[in-house]
């Protein structure tokens, strides 16, 4: 009897203690997934957002989103900034600018972000100085996971997503976007999975054109890109960055990659690049412009 109490007594501290680190959002509501278990990369959290009206008799737009913890409560965030997700999809669907959809908020892991980000088709294609250069940078000597990231988006998550809520699962209602590295893995997505993604937007990309003055990384990318890029048939891809003092570095990659997507066959109903003036890298400056490209890849 004092075991089934205890039990029950756990069950509810934990839930309780659940619900109040929920981020707090000004509309719809957050589901948290604790904890979700991959065979492919760490387990984390993944927080799903439902709008006001969510009703399981109707069908919703899905969109991917990385650095989850990041994209709701800047209370709960560790530079106090965040994206303003709940805010601009209410809006957005409120004024019928787009379908009606949920997020789905993929939380990072911290350490393992970058190696998880990274594309394993790109970090390939370095030199061992270059790979040993980003490992000792940036993963404490992790080489590129991106494609166990994926495995893990395509395999475990979205089948869980799609069998608990209600969701259109073909790929024209399913979307990827992300920030800096988030916006590389985005990318890499919807080319090694463009049976699954209809549109990626990515914000902010980083090239990490710094690591090496020669250029090793954008070089590998843009070979990756000519012979990797999603077919511009029923794909939408989104690209920008910023000319502050963090993002303006980004410039001439970004114009080599726009180049390869225009020779590619995407136009200006599919792939659209811009630039914001004075833009820096962080939540605050993507949170007002993230309208432009859920618009651009979701719009009515």
């Amino acid at each position: 009897m004092r075991s089934s109490i205890l039990i029950t007594y756990i069950f509810l501290l934990s839930f309780f203690c659940n619900a109040q680190n929920l981020p707090k959002v000004a509309s719809g509501s957050i589901k948290r997934i604790e904890n979700f278990q991959s065979k492919f990369v760490a387990a984390r959290n993944v927080d799903v957002w439902l709008p006001d009206d969510y009703d399981t008799t109707k069908k919703y737009n899905v969109v991917y989103m990385h650095d989850g913890q990041m994209l709701f409560d800047s209370t709960q965030t560790w530079n106090k900034k965040e994206w303003g997700v709940d805010e601009t999809f209410s809006r957005l669907i409120k004024d019928r600018k787009i379908e009606r959809c949920i997020v789905v908020a993929i939380w990072n892991t911290g350490v393992n972000r970058i190696s998880e980000y990274f594309p394993n088709k790109i970090f390939s294609q370095l030199d061992t100085k270059t790979q040993t250069m980003f490992t000792e940078k940036y993963t404490n000597g992790k080489p590129a996971n991106g494609d166990n990231y994926l495995k893990f988006m395509v395999n475990e998550l979205k089948p869980y997503i799609d069998q608990n809520f209600s969701t259109y699962p073909d790929k024209d209602h399913t979307f990827v976007i992300g920030s800096s590295l988030g916006a590389t893995i985005s990318l890499y997505a919807i080319n090694e999975y463009p049976e699954v993604f209809g549109g990626a937007a990515c914000l902010s990309t980083a090239w990490l054109s710094s690591i090496e003055p020669n250029y090793e990384i954008p070089t590998a990318t843009f070979e990756y890109l000519k012979h990797h890029l999603a077919s511009p048939m029923g794909h939408k891809i989104y690209m920008d960055y910023g000319t502050g003092e963090s993002d303006k570095t980004y410039e001439m990659t970004q114009s080599f990659v726009d180049l390869i997507a225009k020779g590619k066959g995407f136009g200006e109903s599919n792939y659209l690049s811009k630039v914001f003036d004075k833009d820096e890298h962080n939540e605050i400056a993507w949170s007002k412009r993230l309208n432009i490209p859920i618009e651009f890849l979701m719009g009515k």
